[in-house]
Protein backbone atom coordinates (compact mmCIF):
# COMPACT_ATOMS: atom_id res chain seq x y z
CA UNK A 1 0.00 0.00 0.00
CA UNK A 2 2.87 2.31 0.39
CA UNK A 3 4.36 1.93 -2.67
CA UNK A 4 1.30 2.80 -4.37
CA UNK A 5 0.92 6.15 -2.17
CA UNK A 6 4.52 6.66 -3.24
CA UNK A 7 3.99 5.84 -6.80
CA UNK A 8 1.01 8.53 -6.47
CA UNK A 9 3.33 10.83 -4.93
CA UNK A 10 5.74 10.52 -7.70
CA UNK A 11 3.32 10.94 -10.50
CA UNK A 12 1.46 13.79 -9.11
CA UNK A 13 4.42 15.60 -8.39
CA UNK A 14 5.72 14.94 -12.12
CA UNK A 15 2.33 16.45 -13.63
CA UNK A 16 3.07 19.40 -11.75
CA UNK A 17 0.59 18.41 -9.13
CA UNK A 18 1.02 20.07 -5.50
CA UNK A 19 0.29 17.55 -2.98
CA UNK A 20 -0.23 16.99 1.14
CA UNK A 21 1.11 14.12 2.93
CA UNK A 22 2.87 12.36 0.27
CA UNK A 23 5.66 10.52 2.88
CA UNK A 24 3.05 9.76 5.76
CA UNK A 25 -0.15 7.96 5.76
CA UNK A 26 -2.49 10.32 4.27
CA UNK A 27 -3.83 10.21 0.60
CA UNK A 28 -2.60 12.21 -2.09
CA UNK A 29 -4.51 15.33 -2.54
CA UNK A 30 -3.71 17.98 -5.62
CA UNK A 31 -3.66 21.48 -3.68
CA UNK A 32 -5.44 22.78 -7.07
CA UNK A 33 -8.97 21.22 -6.77
CA UNK A 34 -7.65 18.93 -9.48
CA UNK A 35 -6.12 21.36 -11.90
CA UNK A 36 -2.51 21.35 -13.62
CA UNK A 37 -0.29 24.24 -12.00
CA UNK A 38 2.72 25.18 -13.91
CA UNK A 39 5.56 24.82 -11.43
CA UNK A 40 7.80 27.06 -12.69
CA UNK A 41 8.16 30.44 -15.10
CA UNK A 42 9.17 27.92 -17.89
CA UNK A 43 6.29 25.53 -17.64
CA UNK A 44 3.43 28.49 -18.18
CA UNK A 45 0.90 27.59 -20.56
CA UNK A 46 0.71 28.56 -23.70
CA UNK A 47 -1.84 31.66 -24.63
CA UNK A 48 -5.24 31.20 -25.97
CA UNK A 49 -5.44 31.16 -30.01
CA UNK A 50 -7.96 33.09 -31.76
CA UNK A 51 -11.32 31.47 -32.37
CA UNK A 52 -12.00 30.24 -35.53
CA UNK A 53 -14.44 32.80 -36.65
CA UNK A 54 -11.47 35.79 -35.99
CA UNK A 55 -9.60 34.16 -38.83
CA UNK A 56 -9.59 35.29 -42.33
CA UNK A 57 -11.10 33.90 -44.69
CA UNK A 58 -10.00 31.02 -47.00
CA UNK A 59 -10.09 31.61 -50.94
CA UNK A 60 -12.05 29.56 -52.75
CA UNK A 61 -11.50 31.22 -55.97
CA UNK A 62 -9.98 29.58 -59.10
CA UNK A 63 -6.59 31.39 -59.98
CA UNK A 64 -6.54 33.95 -62.21
CA UNK A 65 -9.93 35.03 -60.97
CA UNK A 66 -10.55 38.65 -59.45
CA UNK A 67 -12.45 39.85 -57.05
CA UNK A 68 -14.42 43.31 -57.06
CA UNK A 69 -12.22 45.88 -54.89
CA UNK A 70 -13.83 46.78 -51.39
CA UNK A 71 -16.73 49.37 -51.62
CA UNK A 72 -15.37 52.67 -51.36
CA UNK A 73 -15.22 56.27 -53.88
CA UNK A 74 -15.34 55.03 -57.60
CA UNK A 75 -14.61 56.43 -60.36
CA UNK A 76 -15.06 55.62 -63.66
CA UNK A 77 -13.23 56.64 -67.21
CA UNK A 78 -13.43 56.16 -70.51
CA UNK A 79 -10.48 54.74 -72.78
CA UNK A 80 -10.30 54.36 -76.73
CA UNK A 81 -9.70 50.72 -77.79
CA UNK A 82 -9.92 48.89 -80.99
CA UNK A 83 -13.87 48.13 -79.87
CA UNK A 84 -14.34 52.25 -79.87
CA UNK A 85 -14.34 54.47 -76.61
CA UNK A 86 -15.28 52.17 -73.58
CA UNK A 87 -16.36 52.05 -69.86
CA UNK A 88 -13.23 51.02 -67.32
CA UNK A 89 -12.69 51.59 -63.87
CA UNK A 90 -9.85 53.57 -61.96
CA UNK A 91 -7.15 50.90 -62.77
CA UNK A 92 -7.99 50.67 -65.89
CA UNK A 93 -9.94 47.26 -66.19
CA UNK A 94 -13.05 46.94 -68.28
CA UNK A 95 -16.21 47.06 -67.36
CA UNK A 96 -19.30 45.13 -68.96
CA UNK A 97 -22.83 45.26 -68.83
CA UNK A 98 -25.38 42.17 -69.20
CA UNK A 99 -28.30 41.88 -71.09
CA UNK A 100 -29.92 40.32 -68.82
CA UNK A 101 -30.37 42.73 -66.17
CA UNK A 102 -33.48 44.76 -66.73
CA UNK A 103 -34.63 48.10 -65.01
CA UNK A 104 -31.49 49.56 -63.85
CA UNK A 105 -31.26 45.96 -61.22
CA UNK A 106 -28.99 43.25 -61.19
CA UNK A 107 -29.38 39.57 -62.27
CA UNK A 108 -26.21 38.59 -61.77
CA UNK A 109 -25.58 37.01 -57.93
CA UNK A 110 -24.10 33.90 -56.23
CA UNK A 111 -20.99 32.41 -58.86
CA UNK A 112 -22.81 35.30 -61.54
CA UNK A 113 -21.14 37.84 -59.17
CA UNK A 114 -17.77 35.90 -58.46
CA UNK A 115 -16.98 35.12 -62.19
CA UNK A 116 -18.71 39.28 -63.04
CA UNK A 117 -17.57 40.96 -59.67
CA UNK A 118 -20.20 43.78 -59.68
CA UNK A 119 -18.20 47.42 -59.59
CA UNK A 120 -19.78 48.47 -55.59
CA UNK A 121 -19.26 51.67 -54.11
CA UNK A 122 -20.01 53.27 -51.15
CA UNK A 123 -20.37 57.10 -52.28
CA UNK A 124 -22.11 58.35 -55.45
CA UNK A 125 -19.47 57.23 -58.61
CA UNK A 126 -17.08 59.69 -59.96
CA UNK A 127 -16.91 60.51 -63.42
CA UNK A 128 -13.49 60.68 -64.99
CA UNK A 129 -12.35 62.45 -68.20
CA UNK A 130 -14.72 60.97 -70.96
CA UNK A 131 -17.37 60.00 -68.82
CA UNK A 132 -20.80 61.74 -68.85
CA UNK A 133 -21.45 62.52 -64.98
CA UNK A 134 -25.40 62.79 -65.72
CA UNK A 135 -25.78 58.93 -67.17
CA UNK A 136 -23.45 57.40 -63.91
CA UNK A 137 -25.98 55.91 -60.49
CA UNK A 138 -26.34 53.51 -58.33
CA UNK A 139 -28.41 50.32 -58.03
CA UNK A 140 -28.96 48.36 -54.42
CA UNK A 141 -28.20 44.74 -54.69
CA UNK A 142 -30.10 42.44 -53.00
CA UNK A 143 -27.08 41.41 -50.33
CA UNK A 144 -27.60 45.46 -49.63
CA UNK A 145 -24.51 46.95 -51.22
CA UNK A 146 -24.69 49.53 -53.59
CA UNK A 147 -23.72 48.69 -57.40
CA UNK A 148 -22.52 51.53 -60.21
CA UNK A 149 -24.54 52.41 -62.70
CA UNK A 150 -24.02 53.53 -66.15
CA UNK A 151 -27.16 54.73 -68.51
CA UNK A 152 -28.80 52.53 -66.09
CA UNK A 153 -26.96 49.73 -66.45
CA UNK A 154 -25.51 47.78 -64.00
CA UNK A 155 -21.69 47.75 -64.24
CA UNK A 156 -19.22 44.29 -63.90
CA UNK A 157 -15.43 43.76 -63.94
CA UNK A 158 -14.68 40.20 -65.68
CA UNK A 159 -12.75 37.40 -63.41
CA UNK A 160 -10.57 36.47 -66.91
CA UNK A 161 -9.30 39.82 -67.17
CA UNK A 162 -6.49 40.58 -66.11
CA UNK A 163 -4.37 43.76 -66.90
CA UNK A 164 -6.22 46.61 -68.39
CA UNK A 165 -6.68 45.97 -71.53
CA UNK A 166 -8.31 43.07 -71.20
CA UNK A 167 -11.29 42.27 -72.98
CA UNK A 168 -11.73 38.60 -72.51
CA UNK A 169 -15.42 38.98 -71.52
CA UNK A 170 -16.71 40.69 -74.97
CA UNK A 171 -19.76 39.03 -76.53
CA UNK A 172 -19.66 36.21 -73.95
CA UNK A 173 -22.73 34.19 -73.19
CA UNK A 174 -23.34 33.07 -69.45
CA UNK A 175 -25.41 32.80 -66.68
CA UNK A 176 -28.30 33.14 -69.55
CA UNK A 177 -27.32 36.54 -71.30
CA UNK A 178 -24.53 38.14 -73.58
CA UNK A 179 -22.06 40.44 -71.48
CA UNK A 180 -20.69 43.69 -73.58
CA UNK A 181 -18.51 46.29 -73.03
CA UNK A 182 -19.80 49.95 -72.50
CA UNK A 183 -19.92 52.81 -74.90
CA UNK A 184 -18.45 55.67 -73.36
CA UNK A 185 -20.83 58.13 -75.24
CA UNK A 186 -24.08 56.76 -75.53
CA UNK A 187 -24.28 54.27 -72.84
CA UNK A 188 -25.16 51.29 -74.63
CA UNK A 189 -23.62 47.70 -75.24
CA UNK A 190 -20.85 47.62 -77.88
CA UNK A 191 -21.74 44.31 -80.26
CA UNK A 192 -18.56 43.98 -82.43
CA UNK A 193 -15.41 41.77 -80.91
Amino acid sequence: MRKGVMAACVLATSLGLLTAGCGDKHKAVPSSGGLAQPTSPGMESPPATESPESSPPTSTESPGATTSPAPGPVTINAKDTSLGKILVDDKGMTLYLFEKDKDGKSSCTGECATQWPPVLTTEKATAGQGVDATKLGTTDRTDGTKQVTYNNHPLYRFAKDTKPGDMNGQGVEAFGAKWYVVDATKGEKIEKK
